[in-house]
Order: structure tokens, then sequence, then C-alpha cells
């Protein structure tokens, strides 16, 4: 369970920041346009790409020999740094849903909703590369509940602003609920870093 939770809260942490994706997704929540279907290719892909993380860690962490790990330790350690940084940048950042509301076919917001996933490299340094790296150490059965749990809170947070968006509209552009979840997300994420630098240099 601790390691279900441990992913839960790690993903959310991290899935909580104000990036292209998650303002896609409530703009469409704004917008009512496909809101299921686009929660539905960002949940799943966020779903693949943490598993595939988690096993590329473990199935070919024999390869990495101290030199590479500490490459990625210290990589991991500069990208939580970078992250908390900018937002600390962003926690006054206004957000602007002033986009053309006008009607989109579900093939085209589907090929929309891929380009803000698969496009976007910070999906891919926080699922693969963070989540991966940061649960390397733990055993496989430990590595799928971690997985698990990180993949429930993408499910859970796309779907929530996703449906709650169009009934939430001005409490979503509300700066000072941002501020909020970014004061915590920083917390978080600055004891994440604490911890994985303790790791690092008691091993």
């Amino acid at each position: 369970m601790e390691f279900l939770l441990l992913g839960f809260f790690t993903s959310l942490s991290l899935i909580l920041a104000i990036g292209a994706q998650n303002i896609f997704v409530i703009e469409q929540g704004l917008k009512k346009q496909h809101i299921f279907l686009v929660c539905l290719i960002c949940s799943v892909s966020d779903l693949i790409l943490i598993f595939a993380g988690v096993f590329l860690f473990h199935f070919f962490s024999q390869y990495f020999n101290s030199i590479i790990e500490l490459i990625f330790n210290i990589a991991l350690i500069v990208f939580l740094t970078h992250f908390i940084y900018t937002k600390i940048r962003s926690h006054n950042k206004t957000i602007n849903f002033n986009k053309d509301f006008t009607n989109i076919s579900a093939l085209n917001i589907s090929f929309k909703t891929l380009g803000f996933t698969y496009l976007n490299p910070h999906v891919y340094s926080d699922t693969v590369f963070f989540l991966g790296n940061f649960s390397k150490n733990f055993l496989l059965n430990q590595k799928i509940t971690f997985g698990i749990g990180a993949a429930l809170a993408s499910f859970i947070f796309f779907y929530i602003i996703g449906y709650l968006s169009k009934y939430l509209s001005k409490y979503a552009q509300n700066q000072k609920v941002w501020k909020v979840i970014n004061f915590f997300i920083i917390l978080f994420m600055s004891l994440l870093c604490f911890f994985v630098a303790i790791n690092f240099f008691t091993d």
C-alpha cells in the first residue's frame, strides 16, 4: 500500500504542474468538447509511459554501471531542482483560456491530444525518466504497485480537471487556487529531491 500511495502522490505532484497538456484538457472541459476522449488518451498515454520507464530501469539495470548510475542520479537531482525552480518562477503565472471556441471532430481532437501528449518533452521526463529512475531500487512487485499508483493518479487527475472545469471554470482560472497548489507541489518535490540526494550519497 505504501508504494501505491508513493506512486500516486509522486505522479500527482508532477502532473499538477501548469503545463500545456493540462491547460489543453481544462480548455476542452470549458468548451465541453470530447472531454471523455481527451482524458482517456492522456491517462492511457501516461500509464504506458510510466510502466515503460519502470520496466526500462528494472530490466536494463544490469547495464547501468556505477558511472552511468552516477550520471542518472545527478541528472535526476538536476531535473528536480530545475522543476522546483520553474514552479517557483511560475507561481504567479496567469492562465489564458481565450481560445477559439469552435466545434472540432473526435478524430481531430484525438490527433491534437496525442500531439499535446507525445510531442511534449515534459511528459517523457516526468513519466519515463523521473518515475522510472525514482523506482529503480524497488523490488519488481514494488515497482508494479508504484506504477499502478502513479497511473491511477493520472486517470483521476485528468478526469477531474476535464469534467469539473466546465462547472468550476472561475475557480480553475483563480490565481489564488493555483498559488496554493503550486506551494504544495514545490514543498513535495523539494522533499523528493532531498530523498533522492540522501539515497545517492548514502549508497
